[in-house]
């Protein structure tokens, strides 16, 4: 009985023993911390947004890494500076983002401020390089240049295209080394690449102008009479087919032109079918005689 006692004593020992020594090994290990999900390091800005130049008007962030009191937000003053902590005015106007950020963190070493400094800028809302899109389009507004090389096909697509009533045309008009500038575009032309030189580099003042497109009207016995959008080279066949032709009563070979002339009169003249149609003509379909 003894020798029972005396087993179960030292199997309890050898446990209590094994359980001391795996908490010793336990505590011996060093902690690893969590990692964090996001990082800390701020995110520069796109790279679109790196190549704008910074103008009058626009207001942005400029975060140094590890440093959040010299992070603020900034709106660049008419002359084209901002106010920055331990620098004072910094001028900022002109640069890109990617200029500005290397200015700023130079001007942070050369002061012995921070030694090496991780600076970036991000744009908060742009009000000096932007170009205002009026007349037919589906979004007339006023759009930033957000890289200095947009070019007239970039703003027309930022506004939603031409609208169903835009015409061909588009005029541009700003100002070039400070004279005035002006440029009529073809637009078929222009998005078929037929005519490259055309989709110009814009400048921050410019305007982009699409006017409606030219009308016809038919009236009589058509079988639409209306309004009608009039397309390059169109004929009077073409024209009359808009309308969905004569009606059962109407001829084709009964038809009457009514056109403005120079003088601004009203003048009618028969028409052959192959004629071409001008803006603001007015087709009159004329009834059978039999």
């Amino acid at each position: 009985m003894k020798s029972i006692f005396r087993r179960f004593a030292l199997a309890l020992l050898f446990s209590f023993s094994l359980v001391a020594t795996a908490q010793t090994d336990l505590s011996s290990q060093p902690l690893i911390a969590p990692q964090s999900s996001a990082s800390t390091v701020p995110q520069r800005a796109e790279s679109g947004n790196r190549d704008y130049r910074l103008s009058p008007g626009d207001t942005i962030g400029v975060q140094v890494y590890q440093n959040p009191d010299l992070s603020v937000d900034a709106r660049v003053s008419d002359s084209g500076v901002i106010s920055y902590p331990l620098l004072g005015s910094v001028q900022v106007g002109g640069l890109t983002v990617a200029e500005a950020e290397k200015k700023i963190a130079d001007a942070l070493v050369m002061g012995k401020f921070v030694n090496a400094p991780q600076v970036t800028i991000v744009l908060r809302q742009i009000r000096g390089n932007q170009v205002s899109v009026l007349g037919e389009v589906s979004r007339p507004g006023r759009f930033p240049l957000e890289t200095d090389t947009t070019r007239v096909t970039d703003v027309l697509a930022a506004a939603g295209g031409i609208a169903a009533a835009g015409g061909d045309t588009l005029v541009v008009t700003g100002q070039r080394d400070g004279k005035p500038f002006r440029k009529v575009i073809n637009i078929p032309e222009l998005f078929a690449g037929g005519n490259a030189r055309d989709n110009i580099v814009l400048a921050g003042g410019d305007t982009l102008y699409v006017s409606k497109a030219p009308v016809f009207y038919i009236y009589g016995e058509a079988q639409h009479p209306g309004q009608y959008r009039m397309e390059r080279g169109m004929t009077v066949m073409q024209a009359l087919a808009q309308g969905g032709g004569p009606t059962a009563r109407g001829s084709q070979n009964r038809l009457r032109l009514e056109r403005r002339d120079a003088d601004g009169k009203t003048v009618a003249i028969s028409p052959k079918l192959t004629d071409l149609i001008q803006p603001g003509d007015v087709l009159y379909v004329g009834e059978s005689f039999f």
